[in-house]
């Protein structure tokens, strides 16, 4: 018994241990599912804190972390999650002072993002999460304009970007939106007319267009589906469609519409586009009786005997027999005069010419009796067909948005194209300044005529259409062209302070306006025009002439880029180009270009990186007054590029010292990156315009924790620069 008491003590001595052992991993294995469970996607993860620290890390966002962490375990701020997915951020009203950032395209699950009623500035970044039904960023501070990639959101319901500083066109990105009920971008800056894609928002229930500077007509909202439209103080004007009167809230006021309802078309005036989409599913109009008439009789009347019915037969048959034959002898007719009329040469018969200068004309006269540089307010012009020099008729089937003008109107605009105004001069041709009655500063671009070839002159309208098509707050924006009587021009917004060649190179007081952080702003706004280029466009645009000369700066020392599309149109190559152009642009080449001719995107991003250090060192790419071993800007600076006593004796004079150090480094770290001779090694714009946009925000950040806000450095007694702590 004894025994038996001490083997049964012995058993209960072993169990505990081999019970908390197995209890012990069951509770691992059971935290290690509850983990797998709640983990967070890795892509989500690293979009939220990218947007976290782009945000300065604010305390506002508890449980945010811009390392490491799990939102959907740990109950990160307005964060909502299904599964390991991120599908709702909810952050509005909370003070928030940064940038959105470059990582929301990440978020592939993200259905809701509410961030309005913060201090976020910038521009709204092309990342953005594709796969929203909501997106409220009202109530910020963010300028630019209406990004293209919002285009391809093609499941949104709702979007707000009220109240803000976004400039420019709203831009044609509705295309694909028939999901959207309501759009608010009251209260910004946009101008110009509503665009053409507002027609197919067949969902659209409400539309807030208020305190902007709007213009044109409201006939692209005719046929929607609105109950709630307001348009009230903006720089609309003409008639108010009468389909628009009967919305039930609809606020017009302070604009300059015409008193009273819109009048009804004149006949054989086709009704506005967008009128007849109302009426597309009306039946045809029934035969109605008139009053007091008996509908017996009228039933009588539409039987008819079967004598009748020959008879009809027979005489419909012997009119149809008498058109063929006299249609058979007019075409012989025809034919003759033809022959005998056209010319030896093989162009076009001088009859078909004359109808053709007349049709062209007929069309010019509205747009030069205007002088308006608004593109059609309606619909997309399609231009059918134009003559060739060999006197062939090419026909155009791209939609062209940009306004058609004629040689005359931009002679009068020109002066006749006077020395007096010619700005410039590229391996096109000149461009020169131009004053419409309206107004409005204009630049042209005179194509001349030797610098195309046959096919080249034949796809100019089709290179126009899709130029036409760029929309980019650093793009100098394509307003309208000329291709009458031979000549071929381009119309242009005029960006009035010069180009960033000129700033840079001509000694003057101008140059002293570049300060460090407007030449970072320039690099960075320019990346971002290539950035659109290459990444936003389908297919991918190349710019294939990217230098500082084709960068034009505003009042405010933003860039835009110019000659955007122009690739498609290659120079004609037995055309003699200067030598002044060919040593302009070939500082630029990248070395696959200057070797074999190949060009490609990251050849933009070469010359981009050209670019790049003539803002840093405020030198030429090619200077042959220079001695022999720093006559090329890249061979010269790209070994110092990271020895930091070789870097501080590269930078341009003109800043006088006051420049931060790291950010200089920074900066030149993105420069040995894009000029690198293998082109597989550089990097894509949009990694570039991060780098730049952290870059930014570093030093925006330093300029917070300085208490000299007027200063972003200061130079030692000793002449060193040195970073503000």
């Amino acid at each position: 018994m004894a025994e038996m008491k001490r083997n049964r003590c012995k058993q209960d001595t072993l169990f505990p241990p081999l019970l908390v052992v197995v209890v012990i991993v069951a509770a691992f294995f059971s935290s290690s599912l509850l983990v797998v469970e709640a983990n967070t996607d890795p892509n989500d993860l690293q979009a939220l804190q990218v947007l976290y620290s782009s945000l300065n890390s604010p305390s506002q966002l508890t449980n945010w972390k811009s390392n490491g962490g799990d939102p959907c375990n740990e109950s990160w701020k307005g964060i909502s999650c299904q599964g390991t997915s991120v599908v709702s951020i909810q952050i509005p009203d909370l003070g928030l002072n940064g940038t959105l950032g470059y990582m929301l395209n990440g978020l592939t699950s993200l259905k809701n993002l509410d961030m309005s009623g913060n201090n976020i500035h910038d521009s709204i970044p092309y990342q953005l999460p594709p796969n929203l039904t909501s997106l409220n960023l009202a109530k910020n501070n963010i300028s630019g304009n209406v990004p293209y990639s919002i285009a391809g959101m093609v499941t949104l319901n709702y979007l707000n970007l009220s109240r803000n500083s976004l400039s420019q066109t709203i831009g044609d990105v509705f295309t694909n939106h028939s999901d959207l009920a309501t759009l608010d971008l009251s209260s910004n800056n946009f101008s110009g007319d509503l665009p053409p894609s507002f027609s197919l928002l067949t969902n659209l229930s409400t539309l807030h267009l208020q305190n902007n500077q709007l213009s044109g007509t409201l006939n692209i909202l005719v046929g929607l589906p609105l109950t709630n439209l307001n348009v009230a103080k903006n720089h609309f004007n003409g008639w108010i469609p009468n389909e628009l009167l009967s919305i039930p809230n609809f606020v017009y006021d302070g604009n300059s519409f015409a008193n009273g309802p819109a009048p009804p078309p004149p006949p054989y005036t086709p009704p506005p586009p967008g009128r007849s989409r109302n009426n597309r599913n009306r039946s045809p109009p029934r035969s109605r009786t008139r009053p007091g008439s008996n509908p017996e009789n009228g039933d009588k009347k539409k039987g008819l005997t079967t004598g009748a019915i020959i008879g009809i037969v027979l005489g419909s048959s012997l009119a149809v027999l008498f058109a063929l034959v006299a249609l058979v002898f007019c075409f012989r007719r025809g034919k003759g005069k033809e022959i005998a009329a056209r010319p030896s040469s093989g162009s076009l018969p001088v009859n078909t010419e004359k109808v053709n200068m007349e049709v062209q004309e007929q069309r010019a006269k509205p747009a030069a009796a205007v002088a308006d540089l608004k593109p059609p307010p309606t619909e997309k012009v399609t231009v059918e067909r134009i003559q060739g020099k060999n006197g062939s008729v090419r026909r155009v089937k791209s939609p062209i948005t940009a306004t058609s003008y004629t040689v005359a109107a931009l002679q009068t605009s020109t002066n006749s194209f006077s020395q007096e105004n010619l700005i410039g001069e590229g391996s096109l041709g000149r461009v020169y300044r131009a004053e419409f009655p309206n107004g409005k500063i204009m630049a042209i671009k005179k194509i001349d005529s030797a610098a195309l070839s046959l096919q080249e002159e034949d796809n100019f309208l089709e290179a126009v259409s899709n130029m036409s098509r760029l929309r980019h707050q650093n793009i100098v924006a394509l307003i309208g062209y000329c291709a009458e009587h031979g000549q071929r021009l381009l119309v242009y917004d005029h960006v009035a302070n010069g180009s960033l060649h000129d700033m840079l190179h001509f000694a003057d007081e101008r140059s002293t306006l570049l300060t460090w952080n407007a030449r970072v702003r320039v690099a960075l706004g320019t990346a971002r025009a290539l950035e659109y280029l290459h990444e936003v466009c389908l297919p991918s645009v190349v710019h294939r002439n990217f230098k500082s000369a084709n960068i034009l700066l505003d009042e405010e020392l933003n860039p835009h880029l110019s000659d955007c599309g122009l690739a498609a149109l290659n120079p004609n190559t037995e055309r003699p180009v200067s030598s002044t152009q060919m040593v302009g642009s070939f500082g630029y080449s990248a070395p696959e270009f200057a070797l074999s001719g190949i060009y490609t995107v990251k050849s933009d991003v070469y010359s981009f990186g050209v670019v790049m250090l003539e803002l840093l060192t405020g030198r030429k790419p090619l200077d042959s007054s220079r001695m022999r071993s720093e006559q090329s800007l890249v061979r010269w600076a790209t070994p110092q590029l990271h020895d930091i006593d070789a870097l501080s004796k590269m930078v341009d004079p003109a800043l006088n010292g006051m420049y931060p150090a790291k950010s200089l480094s920074r900066f030149a770290d993105i420069i040995a990156l894009c000029v690198q001779p293998e082109p597989e090694f550089r990097p894509p714009m949009s990694e570039v315009v991060q780098a730049l946009v952290r870059l930014m925000q570093r030093a925006s950040v330093v300029k917070r924790r300085s208490s000299d806000e007027s200063a972003f450095t200061y130079k030692t007694p000793d002449h060193e620069t040195v970073d503000m702590p």
